[in-house]
């Protein structure tokens, strides 16, 4: 089984994904006052198929939601995820002009 990280680097506005010590993507965003937008997710393609793109969201998700903020998702990734995932209702908008 795959060592699976995510860490947030606020200084790059990003959430890094690491798999097996080695970046496997990233989850970029610009925070606003009281708003994270979400704005464009990558797992790179050495990586992709194993639900990475869920495990980053997710982590990005609860991260927004324990700062006390709201988050915009700007991504179209981050969009679905949240249109599949009610439970985090109370923290996601999707973005009109997605």
């Amino acid at each position: 089984m795959a060592d699976v990280t995510v860490t947030h680097s606020p200084e790059r506005e990003r959430y890094v994904l690491t798999v097996d010590g080695e970046q496997a993507g990233y989850l970029d965003y610009v925070d606003e006052v009281d708003v994270r937008l979400l704005t464009h997710t990558v797992v790179h393609e050495t990586h992709a198929g194993n639900g990475y793109a869920a495990v980053l969201t997710k982590a990005a998700l609860d991260d927004v939601r324990d700062s006390g903020k709201r988050a915009r998702a700007v991504c179209s990734y981050v969009a679905k995820y949240a249109e599949k995932h009610p439970e985090y209702a109370d923290v996601v908008e999707v973005a009109a002009d997605r």
